[in-house]
């Protein structure tokens, strides 16, 4: 102890407790809390005898670096020592309870001192306030505030900050201005903190304008504004986007040498990873890194969760590397990154022991993280697996929100296994109240059963929850409506969502102009698109290649031409959608010139072909079986660098079949396969009808096999192809009779499947079975009675 009292060795030096609680005070700041710790030892036993305020002062100094195991355990000794805990001993570990998220152990304490007949201050009430808001309990946070406005304690700028702060974060703008206008009426003084708060929630409620002029304000009443602001700022338009503004904030802050931290980065980074700069996000933290400025768990979390969306798997994992070496350990964030990663291929056996591996090393998951699993069992199918999870986070502290409620009822509705009133009892249950999304999972369960009338009463029903009806909701109805025919009912409903300030969007436009389509009457689609077009939606380039692809797909090129023409007059210029749709429009007019003197267009207006271009022109140049020319635009292609498809194998093998090139179809065929491609039923179609011409029907019978190992179904067609090979091999005239039997037994055999699977044969399949399945003299029979079975299906 005698080195810690070299100062006091003078005779005019008294040694009281006031010094030493100064010195005690100056060793917590400055992090030497064992030195401080010997004081209170060597005060003990050498005297003078340490008081409340010694106490106080190395309580805050242990909780300061997170040790209230040991701050509690202090203020257990002070009753030992005769001493009695004040406001200020409850205050320090309520607030350190609060910044740790230990809500329940702070309110404990603060029960314990209002037994004790303690009377909280301002700064005990805005430290609960804090947690609870912490906590997303904003209400029981407002009772507070209440509380301590009627036992006659004034709230500060900070309790007002606080509530502040909170409100503007959920949502409740209003009632953060009243709040704001409080403070103004009793005088309370507006400081940096208040304004970064206001600033703050401005940006969260998506006004930024607003969150602009407040920090103006703040620079005309001479307040400086710290690295807080700046980091509120630079969030605020990073997560609307504006990353450069974030950027140049930055810099100002640099030039007035307010040195940003990690947070401002964080934002930064975060701000560039969600506009998919990745490159620029990399750029940031390795700047963080040159100045000294370490990143931490949530900079490496945005980083991969970004690079996995992006499908850079590999990049992914050399940052979790990276994290790893710098010693920072994994959080529900980056854990949730990795879920999602391999939920979006499909893999929840890896997810599900990487769940379990964050548990067994002691990281909880969070509400997310099961969200998270839940889904991705209901996608791969596992619903078994999911209703665990459910069971698993009802049992758990985490428990149900309304984004985990949505989950699970979009997942049962899937399954066919929910009901409106399950839903509603449900919500009731578990004290959640749906929002848009729940209603719009509803609502398009109901619209995918066919049940418009439930899909309607629900829309209804929001509007009675105070929801208002999103893009999401009208898109979901109408689609439904025009897939249905309701083209009356669906303006209709745009009529009323109008009223509501709900304009038309793209899809919507798409979707009406499809259901209009189907009356084959160029008036008709062109009086609903002049109505969308009254409605709102904007006349620009997807709706003109919308309505030109319309007119396209029905054949109707004048009309797309001068729909065309019209756009290029208002000076919108076509890109490659526009160009690929009147190619269509050409081809499947079969006017293939004019379908190449608009592809040399493009080429002129510098809009350059895609795979799908050369797709449409060789499926019109297959369609003429020009076949010679098709394997010369398939050479143009490559030269351009643009690589097959499946979609071209398919065309090219369909073309050669279709002049009866069968080598040339299995080249192509088995090229297909090896790299990877999955050919469609008709491609194995043509296939067949190669074989089976070539009366190869052992073959056409692999092919079919081949088809199902692959997983795609057989239909009529190849039922109808097969049947009558077997059947016309059988006829051949120096067959045996085993071998003639054999054939038409796997005639029969197919005909039996394809009965089975509900296919309808065709007149030639009839005709051909008819033969097979007669008794001798029974011919005319067997065929009346297949005639009536094609009749019957037909029905």
């Amino acid at each position: 102890m005698t080195r810690h009292l070299n100062t006091y060795q003078h005779p005019e030096i008294r040694r009281s407790v006031e010094h030493f609680n100064v010195l005690i005070d100056g060793y917590c700041r400055n992090g030497e809390i064992s030195r401080a710790v010997e004081l209170l030892e060597g005060m003990k036993t050498e005297g003078p005898a340490p008081d409340i305020v010694t106490y106080n002062t190395l309580m805050n100094g242990f909780c300061k670096i997170g040790d209230l195991f040991t701050a509690k355990k202090l203020m257990g000794e002070i009753s030992l020592v005769n001493l009695e805990p004040n406001v200020i001993t409850y205050t320090t570990l309520i607030d350190a309870y609060c910044k740790s998220q230990c809500l329940e152990d702070a309110l404990y304490m603060y029960d314990e001192m209002t037994v004790k007949s303690l009377v909280p201050d301002v700064v005990t009430y805005t430290c609960i306030m804090n947690g609870l808001c912490k906590s997303g309990k904003v209400e029981e946070a407002k009772s507070v505030f209440r509380e301590m406005e009627e036992v006659g304690v004034v709230p500060n700028r900070f309790s007002y900050a606080t509530l502040i702060d909170s409100l503007f974060k959920e949502g409740n703008v209003a009632e953060a201005f009243v709040l704001q206008g409080r403070m103004v009426v009793r005088g309370i003084g507006f400081d940096v903190v208040v304004y970064t708060a206001l600033m703050d929630g401005l940006f969260k409620a998506g006004m930024a304008n607003n969150a602009e002029d407040m920090f103006q304000v703040l620079l005309e009443e001479s307040l400086v504004p710290n690295c807080v602001t700046y980091s509120a700022l630079i969030d605020g338009h990073c997560k609307l986007g504006d990353v450069n503004k974030g950027e140049l904030l930055l810099q100002e802050m640099e030039e007035k040498h307010i040195f940003p931290n990690v947070i401002v980065y964080s934002s930064i980074v975060d701000g560039y990873t969600k506009k998919g700069l990745l490159n620029e996000a990399m750029d940031v933290m390795r700047k963080m890194v040159q100045r000294n400025i370490l990143p931490n768990v949530f900079v490496y979390g945005t980083l991969i969760d970004g690079y996995f969306k992006a499908d850079q798997r590999g990049i992914a994992l050399d940052l979790f590397k990276e994290m790893k070496s710098r010693g920072l350990e994994e959080n529900n964030f980056v854990i949730d990154s990795f879920v999602n990663n391999l939920k979006r291929s499909g893999r929840m056996e890896e997810a599900d022991e990487l769940f379990k591996d964050m548990m067994s090393r002691g990281l909880l998951p969070d509400r997310v993280n099961y969200t998270s699993m839940m889904d991705g069992f209901f996608k791969a199918g596992k619903e078994s697996d999911a209703f665990n999870i459910a069971q698993e986070m009802t049992e758990k502290s985490s428990g149900f929100d309304v984004v985990a409620y949505n989950v699970l009822i979009n997942g049962l509705f899937k399954l066919g296994k929910y009901e409106s009133e399950s839903f509603h009892t449900g919500m009731r249950q578990l004290g959640l109240a749906p929002d848009s999304a729940t209603f719009n999972t509803m609502i398009n369960a109901y619209c995918k059963e066919g049940n418009l009338g439930n899909a309607l009463k629900l829309l209804n029903e929001m509007k009675s929850y105070g929801l208002k009806p999103n893009s999401i909701t009208c898109n979901i109805l109408v689609q439904r409506l025009c897939a249905a025919g309701e083209i009356e009912k669906t303006m209709d409903l745009l009529n009323d969502m109008l009223v509501m300030g709900f304009h038309p969007t793209p899809t919507t436009h798409k979707a009406v102009l499809d259901a209009s389509s189907k009356s084959r009457r160029a008036d008709v689609i062109l009086h609903m698109h002049d109505q969308l077009v009254g409605m709102g939606v904007k006349l620009d380039l997807s709706t003109y290649n919308t309505l030109i692809s319309t007119f396209c797909r029905l054949g109707m090129i004048r009309r797309a031409t001068l729909v065309f023409k019209d756009m290029m007059g208002k000076g919108i210029l076509a890109d490659i959608i526009t160009y690929n749709a009147l190619i269509h429009g050409y081809c499947i007019s079969s006017h293939l010139k004019k379908a190449f003197a608009v592809h040399s267009q493009m080429l002129t207006e510098g809009v350059s072909p895609n795979v799908e271009t050369y797709n449409i022109l060789l499926g019109g140049l297959s369609a003429a079986r020009l076949i010679k020319e098709a394997a010369g635009l398939v050479n143009q292609m490559k030269e351009r660098g643009l690589v097959p498809n499946a979609t071209t194998y398919d065309i090219l093998v369909s073309g050669h079949g279709k002049i009866g090139n069968m080598k040339e179809c299995v080249k192509l065929y088995c090229e297909m396969i090896t790299k990877g491609f999955v050919p469609k039923t008709r491609t194995y179609n043509v296939l067949i009808s190669c074989f089976a011409k070539g009366k190869k029907m052992s073959q056409a019978k692999e092919l079919m096999q081949e088809m199902q190992v692959r997983g795609i179904p057989p239909n009529s067609s190849t039922y109808d192809i097969l049947i009558c090979g077997w059947y016309k091999l059988s006829k051949q005239p120096e067959l045996n009779k085993s071998l003639k039997r054999s054939y038409q037994a796997e005639a029969k055999r197919l005909f039996e499947e394809m009965n089975e699977k509900g296919f309808i044969p065709c007149e030639n399949t009839l005709a051909c079975i008819s033969f097979t399945l007669a008794k001798p003299g029974k011919k005319a029979d067997a065929q009346r009675i297949l005639n009536k079975l094609y009749k019957k299906k037909v029905k």
